[in-house]
């Protein structure tokens, strides 16, 4: 049975092996941390979100952060210092932006294919993450930026997601705990939410039990290959029939030493969850799952006692502090557009998500043989992980072999 090591146990990383577990292979997980969704798997919006499918590469974006670059509460924070990794990502992210059209399209796609996955997975594996079907509501502040998203929405309509286009007052029927200014917005009823980390430790669980190795804990030395097998070393080293590189803003690195050029960036994110401890904040708490597309922040009810905020892009290299100041925007966001919800206890949490200069995921076969990557998701992660990680199972299998074949629902959808 050919032998495949997944480097990386965040919600990629398990996608892919519960995909490549499906078609028959032997499977072995490493991570450096000793539990599955430990680092951007952890506490990100909890949206599984086709709508949010529009990539970032357009000249409007740039003219919105060179603006923001002045103000310390803004969505995007810049670190000034240069580093060539910055600059040749920010060049690359110019380069993208004749491609914004027909990425935003591609992605909005491989996001409705990814759904049946994740459903057939939280199945299979009979996970609780306190999901719901509750819809996503976009909503907007002025007339300048519904006309902007109905533009958006026309993109994403061709890449197959309906949605439906509401009044101010249909928004606050949708959502009557949402105070503050609003001229309209749009609804996508098939996005739904959850908690991803719960997702992903359970199904690395559910793996675990069916036989999947997980060497967790352990930070990869090298990775190499050779004719006869693909060798990763940790401790010691472990060889391998294949090697898939799903290691989030690692993954650049071991790209590296592989011989491919992977290009992502850490762009941190920010989240707060906010804990509904009392009767009065649960109930002001909206059950809908928001997206401010004016502040770049994003909602979502997590059970009946859990309300997570997030946003922000912050460019500072691999740095994970979590810094007050651009934590107390989302406090302050709460506290404007939903007063009654008490902020008293707010769990802060910042992400490194791994972008790459288009904005689209890496996922394929690398320059040698035994070498693949399943990487570079962004801000998408979850909503396309499952469809990404089928893609690069069966691209896998275009190389090597499995002993049986996947009967999943999913087909394979160009990344």
């Amino acid at each position: 049975m050919p032998h495949v090591a997944v480097l990386g146990a965040g919600i990629t990383g398990i996608t892919t092996a519960y995909a490549l577990h499906r078609r028959g292979y032997d499977v072995t997980v490493f991570d450096r941390q000793r539990y599955a969704g430990m680092d951007t798997s952890f506490a990100n919006g909890g949206q599984l979100s086709a709508s949010n499918a529009e990539v970032w590469n357009r000249w409007g974006t740039v003219a919105k952060g060179l603006k923001w670059l002045l103000d310390p509460a803004a969505p995007l924070s810049v670190n000034p210092r240069p580093s060539w990794h910055k600059l040749s990502w920010m060049a690359e992210f110019l380069a993208a932006i004749p491609s914004y059209e027909r990425n935003t399209v591609e992605t909005a796609r491989l996001a409705i294919a990814a759904r049946a996955g994740m459903a057939e997975m939280a199945e299979t594996a009979g996970l609780d993450f306190d999901f719901s079907r509750a819809g996503i509501v976009h909503f907007y502040k002025t007339e300048k930026e519904l006309e902007a998203a109905r533009r958006v929405s026309a993109l994403l309509a061709k890449g197959g997601l309906p949605r439906e286009e509401l009044s101010a007052d249909e928004v606050r029927a949708a959502v009557p705990q949402l105070h503050g200014p609003v001229v309209g917005g749009f609804l996508t009823e098939s996005d739904s939410t959850g908690d991803i980390h719960r997702f992903t430790f359970g199904l690395a669980e559910w793996l675990r039990g069916q036989g999947v190795t997980f060497r967790m804990g352990r930070e990869i030395r090298d990775v190499s290959t050779g004719p006869d097998a693909a060798v990763v070393t940790t401790d010691e080293p472990h060889r391998f029939d294949a090697v898939v590189v799903a290691a989030g803003i690692g993954s650049r690195a071991l790209a590296r030493r592989l011989g491919d050029r992977v290009n992502v960036y850490p762009v941190k994110g920010y989240s707060i969850t906010v804990n509904l401890a009392d009767q009065a904040s649960r109930e002001a708490a909206p059950t809908a799952s928001l997206l401010d597309d004016a502040a770049k922040i994003v909602t979502s009810r997590l059970g009946n006692g859990r309300f997570r905020v997030a946003g922000t892009a912050e460019f500072n290299g691999e740095n994970r502090d979590i810094r007050a100041d651009r934590v107390q925007p989302l406090i302050a966001w709460v506290e404007r557009h939903f007063p009654d919800v008490s902020t008293e206890s707010c769990v802060p949490w910042a992400g490194l998500r791994p972008m790459m200069p288009n904005m689209m995921p890496r996922v394929g076969p690398g320059r040698r043989a035994r070498v693949f990557y399943n990487t570079g998701h962004g801000h998408l992660g979850w909503t396309l992980s499952a469809a990404t990680a089928e893609v690069l199972a069966g691209s896998l299998a275009g190389q090597i072999e499995a002993p049986a074949r996947s009967t999943g629902r999913l087909s394979t959808v160009a990344a």
